[in-house]
Parts: C-alpha cells; structure tokens; sequence
C-alpha cells in the first residue's frame, strides 16, 4: 500500500508540535460492528501522518459469537468475557503479524500498538465503559509496547468516553477556510464537526461530536436474520425494498435522538430486541416485507445523522460530509444521507481526502497511541463532557 501523508492540524496547544517525534505506531480497531479488527501502520511525526499499511482479520465465528452473548448479561460472564479476551487478543496478534509482514517491518521498529478492544457494555451514566481485551497477553505475544484502555480515564473524569476520534478527525481531515463534517458509520454512528479555523486559532476546542443513533448494527442484524449474511453488500438488498413511514415514524421517537450533546451510546440500547418492540407496537410493519425493513433501518441511519448535522453544523455553514467506517460502502444509506441533506451538501468517503474509509478508525487508534507516547491529551472535553483534557491510555510494556 504506497504511502500517503497528510499534514495535521493539532486540536491542542501548537507548542505541542515540537515535542512530538518521528515514530511508528499500529493501531487496532474492532467496532461495534464486530466483524473482525482492523489494523493500521502509520507514522506519525512533525510532518504529518503517512498510512504506510493495513489490514484485516475477520472474527472466528465463535469469538464473534461470544463477543455478542456478551453484550448482554448471562450466566458464568467474569470467566467467558476473560477466555472470549484471551482469543481476542491472539487474533489482535495474527493481525499485526499480518500487518507487518505486508509492510515489510520489524516488530522491534514500532513504538506501540495502541488497541480499542471490544466494547461489551458502554454506561457512562454509571460510570464505566467495558473494552474488554488482554493487552498484557497481546504485549508477550507481539513483543510490542501495547497502549490500551483509551476510554475509561475520559469517563472517570465526568466524560461519555465517547465519540474519541473528533480529536483525530480534526488532526486528519479539518481546513482552515471549510467547515467539514466527518459521519463515521459504524454498528454505531457518530459525527465529528470541524471548524473552517486554522491549528492557531484554537479550532480544536470549537471541534463538536457525539453519537446520533445506529449505524450499521441493527441493518446488519436484520439481514443476518434473514439472508444469513453479515452485512448488506451495497445496500443491495435494502435497496430492493420500500419505506415503512409509520414504521420510521415509531423508531425516531426514540428519546436518545432528542438528548442534547455530550451523549453516547452502543448496543446497550440500540440492539434487535429494541427494533423487535418497535415491529410488534407497528401495525404497518406486519405486512412490509423485510427488505422494506431493512430499506427503513437504513433511512433510520441516514435520517438521524442527516438531523444531527443539520441541527449542529448548520450553523458553521457546513457544506461538505465525509463518510467513513463500514457505511460509507452502503450505497443506498450514501444515497439516502445525501437526498436528507439536499443539494447543497455535498456527501463523499473519506477517499476523496485521501484516507480509505474502512482505514480511519484504525488510525484514530494509532495517533492516539502516540498523543499517549507523547503525554499529550487525547481527549477534547468539548465533545465528551469531561472535566479536562486528558492522557488517555494504559501502557503494558513489550
């Protein structure tokens, strides 16, 4: 993968810059989507963020299996959560051994690994969120530093712990005459708003973001339930069906879309039992077919992302979206984002700037890695609510 660098725009003080370092970090990313981990080698130094490689592992049907038992609550969880890590971590080692290969670099060339984990519970209402995973493990089996446990720090200090990557978005994507938003749709989907202000002029602190709804997670279990398949390639099969207005009409009365920013959320609220109660209280939906459901879950998806943007960004005159994570291949969720937005928004991938869309997370990842290396705050207590920026990360030397 031939490299390519991208000059960012730090959303802290610029006195930082001169105290960050040429090094190669990997990043790993397994959503929400929970299809498999993503990994990302990137160098990150005065000059920018060169992607020099990436690549992918799908979960082991049974460790994808597991992950998802585990995001509800169930017999013997404290010893299945810990084995269900464990096989975690070694497939977290099979991809960056995979990376690496394909990149052509030593493990003894790469500063840290920095791992989201798996996110089985996400309450900071309670004040915790769960990324369950064995750095430690993960540390002996690559020989790498490892950086984990990026969320918790931001939750403990009155934070969501959620949506991180604005920071990195901001960092990667903002321009200094362009206001921009980046959508990152994944099982869960979130937003990122970056002021058109240049590095010097604070923009980080003005950067705004937080989680509309679902993202990809109720569309992809639906179509498991009934094609067999993990995802709807395209949006093909959504696209065959219809909307249910009525159907549509009793999903966004869900009060989370009505919550003013900071907020967050994740399959402890958005899973299929909650669209089950919906279908049994929605007369009309007995006689859709289910594509025509799967054709509304998608509206659902580009209609709370289309509200949320509206409603924050307007303001800020933003006229481009940048999509990225697994829903930016959707083509009907693309479409249907852009009719929600009208014409004088133009909706596009991350590609157009450069950055694979299945690839940014992964490297969100990794630029946190660093900003930890760095001790620079990770968080922007703007987006996540917490009291003050924050290092985030734990550190399970090689």
């Amino acid at each position: 993968m031939p490299s390519r660098s991208i000059r960012p725009r730090l959303p802290f003080s610029p006195a930082t810059e001169s105290r960050r370092h040429m090094s190669l970090f990997i990043g790993l990313m397994s959503g929400t989507s929970m299809d498999g981990v993503d990994a990302a080698l990137a160098r990150i130094d005065a000059d920018g963020i060169a992607t020099l490689g990436a690549a992918f592992l799908a979960f082991p049907p049974a460790l994808r299996t597991e992950l998802m038992a585990l995001q509800a609550a169930g017999s013997n969880e404290i010893e299945r959560e810990a084995l269900a890590a464990n096989g975690l971590a070694r497939v977290y080692a099979d991809c960056v051994t995979l990376l690496l290969e394909q990149s052509g670099q030593r493990h003894d060339a790469i500063c840290a690994v920095a791992v989201h984990g798996q996110t089985i519970r996400h309450r900071p209402e309670l004040g915790f969120t769960r990324q369950t995973n064995n750095p430690a493990l993960l540390a002996e089996l690559c020989g790498i530093n490892v950086i984990a446990d990026f969320r918790s720090r931001d939750v403990a200090a009155g934070g969501q712990g959620a949506p991180l990557v604005p920071a990195f978005h901001h960092a990667l994507f903002s321009h200094p005459a362009q206001t921009r938003v980046v959508a990152n749709i994944g099982g869960i989907a979130n937003i990122s708003i970056l002021p058109g202000a240049g590095a010097d002029a604070g923009a980080g602190t003005r950067v705004r973001g937080f989680d509309t709804g679902p993202g990809n997670a109720l569309l992809d279990g639906w179509i498991q339930r009934h094609l067999g398949r993990e995802y709807d390639q395209d949006g093909a099969w959504g696209a065959t069906g219809q909307l249910v207005p009525a159907l549509l009409e009793s999903l966004l009365r869900e009060p989370y879309f009505a919550l003013p920013a900071p907020k967050s959320t994740g399959r402890d609220l958005f899973h299929m039992n909650w669209l089950e109660q919906h279908l049994s209280a929605c007369p009309a939906a007995a006689s859709a077919s289910p594509a025509d459901i799967q054709h509304t879950l998608a509206a659902l998806t580009a209609h709370t992302l289309a509200q949320a943007i509206r409603s924050d960004a307007d303001g800020a005159n933003a006229s481009a979206v940048y999509v990225c994570g697994g829903g930016a291949y959707n083509a009907l969720l693309m479409q249907q984002l852009a009719v929600e937005l009208g014409p004088h928004t133009s909706v596009q991938s991350t590609a157009a700037l450069g950055v694979a869309p299945n690839h940014v997370e992964a490297l969100a990842f990794a630029w946190l890695g660093q900003r930890y290396t760095a001790r620079l705050a990770g968080n922007l207590p703007a987006v996540t609510g917490a009291h003050g920026e924050r290092i985030l990360g734990a550190l399970y030397p090689a």
